[in-house]
């Protein structure tokens, strides 16, 4: 450990480093050229519903697929993540890991995932430093490349539209509207507008019961009454009911609902002229920005114009963005409003008792009012004043 000695390593330790900053770089353009070739490669050891396939293309598992299709199923039914957790471990499916256990950020995850529904987005992380091996999500720093029908799907792209619409509108109305219970997250407070959540009174006494109340009560002040499970249910008994004996006229008005839904010409139009101003802009901008490095221009000349022509650009791809929102909003009410018609047409007998499916298939949520009257808010825009 003399001083020759120290030197030494310190030779060989930056040679080291310089090797591994080499294989590192190699490394990754190795595959940030596949990226941009357009070829995927899945962690199929821990990725459910693939298999590695001939040319390194993914194929189908079927008995996978049958498991992913559920957990979108469930999902789109209105199951939160914990209760659609609780089905799965409930049938004994194995997790992607091979685990009996599932965590909702698995579920999650499978329900994000764009390489279910044939797509891929490549390069969603990149490694930071080459020692320590740190990643992070891409947020823009380095390119991203999204490749179409790189794969065969498992879901179908109109169904992973609506599930990322449903996620979306999940996250705005706060994890708490979906729990286990049937019942969360479709009672709302007529005055606050806040969800009911269940209530246990007078838990150690044998006077124990649950209700369900509104969550900011007491902090709004609402007038609204408190209500008892049970009943909820037998309103929706009821209602159904009244609804089923005059489905036919409810049919013809829902299928004329469906021919407007349908018609999104003008919106299409829209789209079409955006993008082709937006292409005009990004030429307008790139030969701006050449004109700049070959010709000397005055620079708060330059820094102005190019200032404005960036904002235009941002403004038409907020506006596409909002169109894009706009026609899968439409899409979703066309796509319930037929599941409500297909449900209505199978159901042939009055209900005599709760049913958990058509509660989920069919009814949006419950407004609560004073004096116990309430609206029934169905999927299909029908709404029923009624008494609970």
């Amino acid at each position: 450990m003399d001083s020759k000695g120290e030197l030494l390593i310190t030779i060989m330790s930056s040679l080291a480093q310089e090797e591994s900053r080499s294989i590192s770089e190699n490394v990754t353009w190795g595959q940030r050229k596949r990226f941009s070739d357009g070829k995927i490669n899945l962690p199929y050891g821990r990725f459910l519903g693939y298999e590695k396939g001939e040319e390194g293309i993914p194929k189908i598992v079927d008995s996978e697929a049958e498991v992913i299709r559920l957990i979108y199923k469930l999902f789109l039914e209105g199951k939160a993540i914990n209760a659609i957790v609780n089905e799965l471990e409930k049938q004994g499916i194995t997790s992607p890991c091979g685990k009996i256990k599932w965590h909702r950020g698995t579920v999650l995850s499978i329900l994000s995932n764009e390489k279910y529904c044939g797509n891929a987005l490549l390069q969603k992380t990149y490694t930071v430093d080459f020692l320590t091996k740190e990643k992070r999500i891409n947020n823009g720093e380095i390119p991203q490349y999204f490749v179409e029908n790189s794969h065969p799907a498992i879901i179908p792209p109109e169904t992973f539209d609506l599930v990322q619409h449903e996620i979306s509108n999940r996250k705005q109305g706060g994890n708490k509207r979906f729990g286990n219970n049937v019942l969360s997250g479709k009672i709302i407070c007529g005055d606050c507008g806040s969800v009911y959540g269940s209530k246990i009174w007078h838990s150690t006494s044998k006077y124990k019961r649950t209700i369900w109340q509104c969550n900011s009560k007491f902090k709004n002040k609402c007038s609204t009454p408190h209500l008892n499970g049970e009943s909820i249910k037998k309103a929706f008994v009821d209602c159904f009911n009244s609804i089923l004996s005059n489905s036919d006229e409810l049919i013809s008005g829902c299928e004329t609902v469906i021919k407007t839904l349908t018609d999104t010409t003008a919106i299409d139009k829209e789209i079409i002229l955006l993008n082709d101003e937006l292409k005009i802009v990004n030429g307008l901008l790139k030969k701006y920005v050449e004109e700049n490095a070959t010709i000397a221009l005055d620079q708060n000349e330059y820094n102005e114009r190019y200032q404005h022509l960036s904002q235009r650009f941002t403004d038409i791809k907020s506006k596409l963005k909002g169109l894009d929102e706009k026609r899968l909003e439409q899409t979703v009410k066309q796509k319930s409003v037929r599941k409500f018609i297909r449900t209505l047409k199978k159901q042939e007998n009055l209900l005599t008792e709760f049913d958990e499916g058509l509660w989920f298939h069919l009814l949006e949520n419950i407004t609560v009012f004073a004096d116990n009257k309430s609206t029934f808010n169905f999927k299909d825009g029908l709404e029923v004043e009624w008494i609970i």
